[in-house]
């Protein structure tokens, strides 16, 4: 069956689960002034892998707790857990809409980071937009940086670990376990968080607690929809929709905390989409043409079965 008469619900799922994870970012945001950051990043954590656990435990057993590649799944949950530190300290000082563009500068650093680590080659279109990124991220980050808050450099480091993060979850990609995959995202923090945070806890207030909560149960149900997304079109073909988080934390960021828009901000951010697109749309097309020149290979061993 044709992939594209999936698309449209595909479509629907990614663009929903871009706007849970602005939301699960602005819940962050504005419990940062609540309680320790710290634990801020364990609520997420902890909860997420709690309402995961539970959902997979329904669905697949006990499976999941029992990856094959135990390093890299560690390594891939450390590395999403100092994406997620360095995120939430930065928003505790700067506007939710500035480092959600910062940290779309992601999918420029995976290209940088496949030809520097995976031997990958790219050409002249893909160089230019790599550099289009980057100059539309230090439009983001303040022309001449004489304003720049320092907390956005943390947000820089955060897409360097998002990075890593996505590559370690390629390396994974066919080798692993899908449920075993999911689970792990969280499951590594949620241990490390609550063996940081017991020692200096401050108890939450119930409606603390209730936001913690929340804001990991946003985090589960945004990868939730986004694995049912994947699994009605190819990831390929939607990845782009998930750019649908940017343009939410920028509205959050204007309607409940007051941020305004700076003119800097929505250019580059519009730069660093369009660069990502490119990006995608040349990644897409050197797929299918590796797909289509391996076409006839199969057709002949299919025949020779």
């Amino acid at each position: 069956m044709d992939s594209r008469q999936n698309l449209a619900p595909g479509i629907v799922l990614t663009l929903l689960a871009g706007v849970l994870f602005a939301g699960m970012d602005a819940l962050g945001k504005h419990l940062t002034g609540l309680v320790p950051v710290l634990q801020v990043v364990w609520g997420r954590y902890f909860f997420q892998t709690l309402f995961v656990s539970g959902y997979l435990a329904t669905t697949s057993g006990t499976s999941f707790l029992k990856p094959r590649r135990p390093v890299l799944q560690v390594l891939r949950g450390f590395a999403i857990l100092a994406a997620t530190i360095c995120m939430y300290e930065a928003l505790a000082f700067v506007p939710l809409a500035d480092a959600t563009a910062v940290l779309f500068f992601t999918p420029i650093l995976v290209t940088l980071f496949s030809v520097a680590f995976l031997s990958e080659r790219i050409g002249i279109h893909r160089i230019a937009a790599v550099l289009a990124g980057f100059g539309g991220m230090l439009l983001i980050l303040r022309p001449g940086f004489s304003d720049i808050h320092p907390a956005l450099f943390l947000v820089l480091i955060a897409a360097i670990f998002n990075a890593t993060y996505l590559l370690l979850t390629r390396r994974l990609s066919g080798t692993e376990d899908a449920a075993a995959t999911q689970f792990n995202t969280t499951a590594v923090g949620a241990v490390v968080m609550t063996l940081v945070v017991l020692p200096s806890w401050e108890t939450p207030s119930a409606t603390g607690f209730a936001l913690l909560a929340a804001a990991g149960g946003a985090g589960s149900l945004g990868h939730f929809i986004l694995v049912k997304a994947f699994a009605s079109a190819p990831a390929s073909l939607l990845s782009p929709f998930l750019y649908s988080q940017v343009i939410a934390a920028g509205l959050l960021s204007v309607l409940l905390f007051g941020d305004a828009l700076r003119e800097t901000t929505l250019i580059g951010t519009a730069i660093l989409i369009l660069s990502g697109l490119y990006i995608w749309k040349r990644e897409n097309r050197r797929i299918l043409a590796a797909r289509a020149a391996s076409a006839p290979h199969l057709e002949t061993t299919e025949e020779t079965r």
